[in-house]
């Protein structure tokens, strides 16, 4: 996964405290709470990792979230099984999201252990249809959307190429899977862990909060050092993810209180909840805000990519050009549910983008 991250306005970034000196380095772990151990899976893309954790369960270990479905990923797993100092199974894999780096390997690992994936509805489901695109042809709906965007005819020719390589790192998911829901409470050895459902980034996100433990297993929700892409994509063109995972960000304070350890998908073991939520939430806004100032004049999407991340997309780079898009036709859709701007076809079916007036947001 590739994040792509607004500029932030020269907001100042809150300290966060960072307790572990050390990462685990691959096919290594590191005790971060009694009984709940750090691993980090590689990656084979610009963030070239991804955090992974074990919670001691009875009779053996859960785990949370697993990598892609790579080699090296494989052999990182292998390793730490040859290296644990006592043969206990895998009882359960969970799985925050449906992106490849967090649930590639879940089905292997189900597999191999005879146990349940754990993962929300929407999550499981989605994976299931993204998988089964591979070896499809790229439907028109999404051509129309990149096209919308102002993607020139050689951006569309290699999106077409690449259409369908979602299943290539996703080992087969099992053909069923334990349901987990947002509110629910769900003991893991002698620890009881409640799951807190966020949006935006995924259609139903799973965090994993340990009141007693003070723990909070936060995904792809809440980063340390990097925002998470929130996308619109073909599929649901008119979506405003940007106001879920807004909304998801002020769930997670009110529900989570501020001296959480807090275990990341990417980067490191952090603490200093609120203040990141808070920083997350107002540069944001700010973005939004900017972008709706830039609009006075009417762009298409490709022509605020310099306003939303302070430079210009290559689109040669194919995955970072999607990502781009869908984050920035996030931002527009937003700015369109609050009716700050409009939106109007061209002669040549590009959308146009442009401010209503010079209020600010409401």
């Amino acid at each position: 996964m590739t994040e792509v991250t607004p500029p932030r306005d020269r907001l100042e970034k809150p300290t966060l405290v960072y307790p572990f000196e050390k990462v685990p380095e691959v096919g290594q772990v590191i005790e971060v709470a009694p009984g709940v151990v750090w691993m980090r899976m590689p990656l084979p893309i610009t963030l070239n990792h991804i955090n992974v954790w074990g919670i001691e369960d009875d009779n053996g270990w859960a785990i949370v979230d697993t990598g892609m479905q790579t080699e090296a990923n494989l052999s990182a797993w292998r390793q730490i099984f040859a290296n644990a100092t006592e043969q206990r199974p895998l009882t359960r894999v969970f799985v925050t999201h449906m992106h490849p780096d967090h649930v590639g390997i879940a089905g292997w690992l189900t597999r191999k252990f005879k146990c349940r994936l754990w993962m929300t509805r929407l999550e499981y489901l989605n994976c299931r249809v993204l998988a089964a695109d591979s070896g499809r042809q790229a439907p028109e709906d999404a051509l129309a959307f990149y096209r919308r965007a102002g993607w020139s005819g050689a951006a569309i020719e290699n999106y077409q190429a690449r259409f369908g390589n979602f299943g290539k790192y996703i080992h087969a998911l099992p053909e069923s899977y334990r349901r987990i829901k947002d509110c629910e409470r769900i003991q893991i050895g002698q620890h009881t862990w409640r799951v807190i459902v966020g949006t935006g980034h995924s259609p139903e996100h799973a965090c994993l909060y340990c009141e007693d433990r003070k723990l909070l297993i936060s995904g792809d929700q809440v980063l340390p050092r990097i925002s998470s892409n929130v996308s619109v994509h073909p599929t649901e063109p008119d979506a405003n993810p940007m106001q879920e995972w807004l909304a998801s960000l002020a769930k997670l304070k009110q529900e989570v209180p501020d001296d959480v350890l807090v275990l990341p998908s990417h980067n490191e073991c952090f603490r200093g909840l609120h203040a990141r939520l808070d920083y997350l939430a107002l540069a944001q806004v700010r973005t939004l805000e900017r972008l709706r100032q830039s609009l006075k004049q009417p762009k298409r999407v490709v022509d605020v990519f310099t306003t939303l991340f302070g430079r210009s997309i290559d689109e040669t780079d194919a995955g970072l050009l999607n990502l781009a898009t869908g984050e920035s036709v996030a931002c527009l859709n937003y700015l369109l549910h609050q009716g700050a701007v409009t939106r109007i076809l061209n002669e040549a079916g590009v959308a146009l983008y442009q401010a209503r007036s010079a209020e600010g947001l409401p």
